[in-house]
């Protein structure tokens, strides 16, 4: 058994992490093989989250006074939960992944930036483009717009090139002595 001095460690540690986090997602991990487990937790931590199982009471005063507070009230039965200060879609595709991949990993239910999700709404969330690929696609469209105003202007100069190149050989600036010299040089 803990000693009472490592439970107020455990409480501060869970109280700080859940005063920084923008996502919490409250789960269940009853039946999940230990196997499973392990590579739920690589996986979360690869997304940069954190994943642990709390008891309740302790889940439910850490919470208390941050985002997370309304999502761990009044627990019942075996909890874990998954957060993140970063990207909360990366972390509802991981879990999403898993809770396909292991029948025994189910949502309960989540809070991102301070607002309730329920499990409807956690996957939705995982469907959703990553922030990464969001940050692709506006750097994208920021992009287009002066790559195009360059091929424009890469144009003029290549067109002016053509038509003098095709004047040029159709013998239009009197090369062969028949026709108006362009420089002024014949007196």
């Amino acid at each position: 058994m803990k000693k009472r001095s490592e439970k107020q460690q455990d409480l501060d540690q869970l109280k700080t992490a859940l005063a920084k986090v923008s996502t919490v997602i409250l789960t269940t991990f009853q039946g999940v093989k230990v196997e499973e487990d392990t590579k739920l937790r690589r996986a979360v931590q690869a997304a940069g989250g954190s994943y642990r199982v709390v008891k309740n009471t302790l889940a439910e005063r850490a919470a208390a006074g941050t985002p997370a507070e309304p999502l761990l009230k009044n627990l019942t039965g075996p909890n874990s939960i998954a957060y993140t200060a970063t990207d909360p879609v990366a972390l509802a595709k991981v879990l999403t992944k898993v809770a396909k991949d292991v029948p025994a990993f189910r949502f309960k239910a989540g809070v991102v930036q301070g607002r309730v999700l329920s499990i409807e709404e956690i996957q939705q969330l995982a469907h959703l483009p990553s922030k990464d690929e969001l940050i692709s696609k506006i750097m994208f469209l920021l992009q287009a717009p002066a790559q195009r105003i360059a091929t424009a202007l890469a144009a003029v100069s290549r067109n002016l090139v053509v038509t003098l190149n095709e004047a040029v050989k159709a013998d239009k600036f009197g090369a062969g002595g028949s026709g108006p010299d362009p420089v002024g040089t014949a007196q």
